[in-house]
């Protein structure tokens, strides 16, 4: 069969095809006039298209977070618009982003667990993965800098102490006030589906609280390997591990700045009866944290300096996007000697900005929830941070994580 002429409607064709067969006269004449009369045709569509289902996500679609719900914010919270909440029951915390920004490694007690496993949160459709073998006690997740570009490829961190056998470590006897127990932990590294799990940092003693820094340059973690508890450096492999701090007192929760030259930390500096009190603590594995202070160094410890000095428990600080300012928590605004619970704030202080009467930086108040607020990050592109807290808990003491888009 010959191709209709490119220039030529269907009908036109099929018109001389008749004449040319030596169709009948009437029907080659009622053609050709019908193709004469009728109106240009569109050229598309030749027919009826077939429809087409896909399960595939458009590439257009931008990424927005989907995952939990809006909540009501509290005007106050100057500095958080689009308030959601991600998790729903149970103690969740310490949620930390990985390099592309959709999804958070968090610490959870869920699915039956005794103590805290590692969970991988997808932001968009809300999925919760574990990363953690289910084993022993886990914390202080965190995502390897810099990763592939999906964040389903990259290695995640966390330490965990399912080498020593145990089901979950056994609660701190708290006959001695609030303390926090120093369990034999090891630093891990697995795939974000949790496989490949393999050790990155062990020794006798307390290895956590490991971070990396943004340009992959060194990884920071605390560790008791030196009969005291301080922060070292390491390469990402684990290997030219270096200690960085050398005063008495704990350092520990160490993350580097957005442009990898700066530390800050949570420090204790005991001395007199308070040293004493500290190292017969250490002595058991425990550590009191009702006295810390929040510490700035360069990269490799030098030059440290507290940017608090309250004499409260002040921890959790992470660095904004600038590399200068400070997001942390603190029971500043709970008045001294109160009994029950403190209340644990987020508050903002600027490291370099010049030193008020104490000699520290003016602090400015983020949250105001009267319960507990702590564990912030920002998102790499500092668009967003995350924070745990007891706000909006079915039960009293629930810990969930929130997500806020940060407003300046």
């Amino acid at each position: 069969m010959r191709a209709p002429p490119r220039d030529g409607s269907p009908l036109s064709y099929y018109g001389r095809a008749a004449m040319e067969r030596r169709l009948p006269a009437p029907l080659a004449c009622l053609l050709l006039a019908a193709c004469a009369s009728s109106e240009p045709r569109p050229k598309e569509p030749l027919g009826q298209i077939p429809e087409a289902t896909t399960t595939a996500k458009p590439e257009w679609l931008p990424f927005r977070i989907r995952a939990g719900k809006s909540v009501a914010a509290d005007p106050r919270e100057k500095h958080f618009a689009e308030l959601r909440q991600l998790t729903f029951g149970g103690e969740n915390a310490e949620a930390y982003w990985s390099p592309d920004g959709r999804k958070l490694v968090f610490q959870s007690t869920r699915d039956g667990n005794t103590c805290d496993q590692q969970y991988i949160l997808d932001l968009e459709s809300g999925e919760v993965r574990r990363v953690s073998n289910g084993q022993g006690k886990t914390t202080c997740g965190y995502f390897l800098f810099p990763a592939p570009a999906t964040s389903a490829q990259a290695r995640v961190l966390f330490a965990s102490t399912h080498a020593a056998g145990e089901a979950c470590p056994p609660k701190p006897d708290h006959s001695q006030g609030y303390v926090w127990p120093l369990d034999e932990f090891d630093i891990y590294t697995a795939n974000a589906d949790g496989s490949e799990l393999r050790p990155l940092i062990q020794g006798k003693g307390y290895d956590a609280e490991a971070t990396v820094a943004f340009d992959g340059s060194r990884l920071v973690f605390t560790s008791t390997r030196d009969g005291d508890i301080e922060l070292y450096t390491a390469k990402l492999d684990g290997s030219d591990v270096k200690r960085i701090t050398s005063t008495p007192g704990y350092d520990g929760g160490a993350f580097f700045s957005p442009d990898a030259t700066k530390l800050v930390w949570r420090a204790s500096r005991p001395t007199g009866p308070a040293l004493d009190d500290y190292r017969a603590l250490l002595a058991k594995g425990l550590v009191r944290p009702s006295a810390l202070e929040i510490f700035v160094a360069g990269a490799d410890g030098q030059n440290p300096r507290p940017v608090t000095r309250n004499g409260r428990a002040n921890f959790a600080p992470y660095f904004l996007p600038d590399s200068r300012r400070i997001l942390f928590a603190s029971d500043f605004s709970t008045p001294q000697g109160a009994r029950g619970m403190p209340n644990f704030d987020l508050y903002l202080v600027d490291s370099d900005a010049p030193p008020a009467a104490d000699g520290v930086p003016p602090v400015e108040r983020v949250t105001f929830y009267e319960g507990f607020d702590s564990f912030p990050m920002f998102s790499p592109t500092g668009e967003h941070v995350v924070f745990a807290s007891n706000r909006h808990g079915a039960k009293p003491g629930e810990t969930n994580l929130f997500v806020a888009r940060w407003v300046e």
